[in-house]
């Protein structure tokens, strides 16, 4: 039997559907995040758990790390304390950028910043840090870099400003700071825009040391499509992609769907049916999303 051969018309569709094809797989990998998170949860840093930092990062003899010490009251304090400890497991240039309002704007800084390997945002007050970072160009250098392959690493505040949804340690039903949440009521957490690495999660520090489960769950109740991640000290998250690994010395807690949250008009309390709750240890893993 003759074979027919296909017309114009066939090749031609034939080809915009590869073309299509192409242009989507393309797309989708441009769009996909190639980096990775290093996100501690403050208190001491053993040697031993910023090697994993190292190990993670893969550094070539061309890599440089470059620490953002904005969220703490002695930046220079930051520096020096990070640069001491990991010069000792990587030889790779350490170096400062300490922004501020001025700076954040200045195109040479943000296009060594975009090109670090490693970026290390230190401990203090991430509102502090977001005051200075958010909407500007240092913000999207940081994604930037990310998006390139860069490990984007913090402790304490600079685990908290990972998130999309930022704890900032304040309660709106009460005038002073505490440490921990005395209790449960809705409409209490603060919270205001972090970096955004993580968009499916939200970030607590010092976890169990200065039990924070009241705020993580206050946190849950506000926002019950996230996963909330409490991180104790001395003990870290590796985020690549959705998954997530454990290492360090203690425990991370993981929070996840709450379900028949109601919230009483009387003294802001609230209910709750049920809700997901996991603990891990070094060297187990868990998804950010099911």
């Amino acid at each position: 039997m003759k074979k027919t051969k296909p017309n114009l018309l066939q090749k031609t569709t034939q080809i915009i559907v590869f073309i299509s094809f192409i242009l989507c797989f393309s797309l989708a990998n441009a769009q996909k995040e190639k980096g990775k998170l290093f996100i501690i949860g403050g208190g001491n840093r053993s040697d031993q758990l910023m090697q994993h930092l190292v190990d993670l990062a893969q550094f070539k003899k061309t890599d440089y790390i470059v620490v953002l010490p904005m969220s703490s009251e002695e930046p220079d304090s930051a520096y020096i304390y990070f640069r001491d400890q990991f010069q000792k497991l990587a030889p790779n240039p350490i170096v400062m950028l300490n922004f501020d309002k001025t700076s954040v704007q200045n195109p040479k800084l943000n296009d060594s910043l975009q090109k670090a390997k490693l970026i290390f945002i230190s401990g203090g007050d991430q509102t502090r840090f977001m005051n200075v970072v958010a909407n500007t160009p240092v913000f999207n250098s940081i994604h930037k870099a990310f998006q390139n392959g860069s490990i984007i690493a913090g402790t304490s505040a600079g685990a908290a400003v990972m998130s999309e949804k930022m704890i900032t340690g304040n309660q709106k039903l009460e005038k002073e700071y505490s440490g921990t949440f005395d209790t449960i009521r809705y409409d209490n957490l603060e919270t205001t825009q972090g970096l955004g690495l993580i968009t499916t999660a939200v970030i607590d520090q010092h976890f169990l040391i200065r039990s924070r489960f009241n705020r993580l769950i206050s946190a849950m109740v506000e926002f019950p499509h996230l996963t909330g991640i409490g991180i104790d000290e001395s003990t870290a998250i590796i985020v690549d992609g959705n998954n997530v690994k454990i290492v360090g010395e203690s425990e991370v807690i993981v929070m996840k769907n709450p379900k028949g949250i109601q919230k009483l008009a009387q003294n802001k309390l609230i209910s709750m049916e049920k809700m997901e709750m996991s603990m891990y240890v070094a060297g187990q893993q868990f998804k950010l999303k099911n």
